[in-house]
């Protein structure tokens, strides 16, 4: 690539808005190189069960455009990569990338012969850490690459029996990193989000009680990959809750937390409770909330869940969640429309955690942020933002928002020639 014009643009971050972002762009004629410091594609939306308005796995949705970036000579992938360093010059990136050993090469067929005599576990990070998994694995079903990933740090001195047993040599132990130096036109920041702690909640039960967990971590029950099969069980004794409480805005619109609206936690409580009654029909569900936001179509899932027996929206502050008799859990609110003060019990409590955007301060750019730490387009310094990094927004307006920006990051590469 000696011209000028013909250099790709650089979209970090594979998650849903960086894969729309990269298969708009080279489908519209441009060639874009995708890095994501993952062994896989296809970031938080994988982890979810489903999501709204059609209520189908995102992996349907991922799949096409894994497809889309497999025939498209202008897009290239690379996996386990970081941008580390980065200059700008005559409106253009030059970029040191650093891509870590992954240990399994393309000639592995996710057999699963590794696995299967692999004597290391690790706790499994496709599910949040909930359940352990082989230190060598397929991440989950779907995944793309379509090879497993290894741990090598959890490796034990000498231990070689995945080697062994590997009959594509697709095994390599001693592999090293690799930095390679790209010149790029302009850069996407699709970094995307992550879920409020926990631990910052002690009040809500965060951190404290097993039975009380975040809204990311109910989908990966809810998930048939998930750490119980699918199957919506309390982690303190693997018994199905009959009375599950949802609090919203656990740790958004509060100065002393996160400031700003998450923008999808009432949709995201709306179909989570969707999922418990399909799987516990007598259970009891309550939504305690401060506002009801389901903006455009969307609202057709707060009517169905409104109409649904054994659900309730109870405009309400929880300010306490303390363990109570019995192992139930003891929540102190306020119903601040049909009875004051009050203490009610649950068997699990549902934190509709805010979303953090990764913009990471360590990225070798200049990114500019706004004051909750979004980042924002800076067209000067080639540099356009993507999906979540940029505000909080559903997966739908995620992809909207990645289509913007190939066509954003374009404009960016001709106005910097």
């Amino acid at each position: 690539m000696t011209e000028e014009h013909s250099l790709p643009v650089l979209v970090i971050g594979a998650g849903i808005s960086g894969v729309t972002t990269a298969v708009e762009t080279a489908e519209a004629g441009r060639e874009v190189l995708l890095i994501d410091r993952e062994p896989v594609i296809g970031g938080r939306v994988i982890k979810s069960y489903h999501y709204f308005p059609k209520m189908c796995p995102p992996t349907c949705g991922m799949e096409l455009n894994t497809r889309r970036l497999e025939r498209s000579p202008k897009a290239s992938v690379l996996v386990g990569t970081n941008a580390v360093s980065a200059t700008r010059a005559d409106g253009s990136w030059k970029v040191t990338l650093r891509t870590d050993p992954a240990y399994v090469n393309e000639r592995c067929t996710a057999c699963g012969a590794c696995s299967a005599v692999c004597p290391t576990k690790v706790p499994d990070s496709m599910n949040l850490g909930m359940g352990e998994v082989p230190a060598i694995r397929l991440p989950y079903p779907h995944a793309w690459p379509q090879r497993n990933i290894l741990d090598r740090e959890a490796c034990g001195d000498g231990c070689k029996a995945c080697v062994e047993v590997c009959e594509f040599d697709a095994i390599e132990l001693d592999a090293k990193p690799v930095e390679q130096e790209v010149e790029v036109s302009s850069v996407v920041i699709a970094t995307g989000w992550h879920p409020y702690p926990l631990e910052n909640l002690p009040e809500l039960g965060g951190g404290q009680f097993p039975d009380v967990i975040a809204n990311v971590n109910l989908e990966r029950l809810a998930s048939p990959w998930g750490p119980t099969e699918g199957k919506i069980l309390r982690p303190s004794n693997g018994e199905p809750p009959k009375k599950v409480a949802f609090i919203q805005c656990a740790g958004s619109r509060d100065v002393n937390h996160l400031a700003y609206c998450s923008d999808i936690c009432c949709l995201a409580s709306l179909k989570q409770a969707n999922y418990v009654k399909e799987q516990i029909p007598d259970s009891e569900v309550t939504i305690y909330y401060i506002d009801r936001r389901t903006p455009g179509r969307n609202e057709a899932l707060l009517e169905q869940m409104t109409q649904t027996d054994g659900v309730r929206l109870v405009k309400g502050k929880v300010g306490k969640v303390e363990q109570g008799k019995g192992g139930k859990l003891l929540l102190k609110l306020e119903d601040t429309e049909g009875g004051g003060l009050q203490e009610v019990h649950a068997d699990l409590v549902v934190l509709a955690t805010g979303m953090v955007p990764n913009v990471d301060k360590n990225l070798p750019f200049s990114v500019k942020t706004d004051e909750d730490g979004f980042a924002l387009d800076d067209p000067p310094g080639g540099v356009t933002v993507a999906g979540v990094a940029r505000r909080p927004q559903d997966v739908a307006s995620s992809t909207r928002d990645a289509t913007g920006a190939a066509a954003r990051a374009w404009m960016v590469a001709e106005e910097n020639r």
